[in-house]
């Protein structure tokens, strides 16, 4: 198996959820509390996107891969896929090569996407330096709306990102026995379940 690494390049802007609505839905007033309240938003849209293996809001990422796929594809993570800038990879004098667009295919249908090698091409034959010697630079997030980035993500998300701040905002220790919490990742499982990434 090939050694893969992912770093984020640039952020989402904005959450699914905004302050505004998450307030609405704990029912809270004032604005005292709004940087905290921003805090679990953050913290709860973080975990959403690490059960479902997604990416929620527009963001950019480095794959990186140890050595080329014995495969003709590359499986891009954290669908879904918007596009991909660019596929390198570095000698053993760690000199940089950028592959051609026209070598290969973009899948942005499947999911997770792909980056697939064109008609009769073959992965570029450079001698390969021993880690991290490939890098595809993607872009992923539910396709954003001019006017609201957060428009095309499933009200599912959203929901299961509201349950989690209201829980978190309510209870800010450890609750005792624990149902509580259960019944909230219960729920929160139950929304975010059918659109998970399942790892073959």
């Amino acid at each position: 198996m090939i050694h893969i690494a992912l770093k984020l390049i640039a952020g989402p802007t904005v959450n699914p959820v905004t302050l505004a609505e998450a307030k609405e839905h704990c029912r809270i007033d004032g604005t005292t509390e709004d940087t905290y309240i921003a805090g679990l938003i953050l913290a709860a849209t973080e975990y959403c996107e690490t059960h479902q293996r997604r990416a929620f809001i527009t963001q950019t990422w480095d794959l990186w891969l140890d050595d080329w796929p014995y495969k003709d594809h590359i499986n891009i993570p954290r669908p879904p896929l918007q596009s991909v800038a660019s596929v390198k990879h570095y000698d053993t004098e760690n000199t940089e090569h950028t592959m051609l667009d026209t070598d290969y295919l973009v899948d942005v249908v499947s999911e997770p996407g792909r980056v697939v090698l064109g008609y009769s091409k073959l992965w570029p034959t450079e001698t390969l330096r021993p880690a991290n010697a490939v890098c595809v630079r993607f872009t992923a997030g539910y396709a954003p709306d001019v006017e609201d980035l957060a428009a095309n993500v499933s009200q599912k998300i959203k929901q299961a990102i509201l349950l989690l701040v209201s829980h978190w905002y309510e209870y800010r220790e450890p609750v005792q026995g624990g149902n509580i919490s259960k019944e909230i990742e219960f729920a929160v499982s139950a929304l975010l379940g059918q659109d998970r990434i399942i790892l073959v």
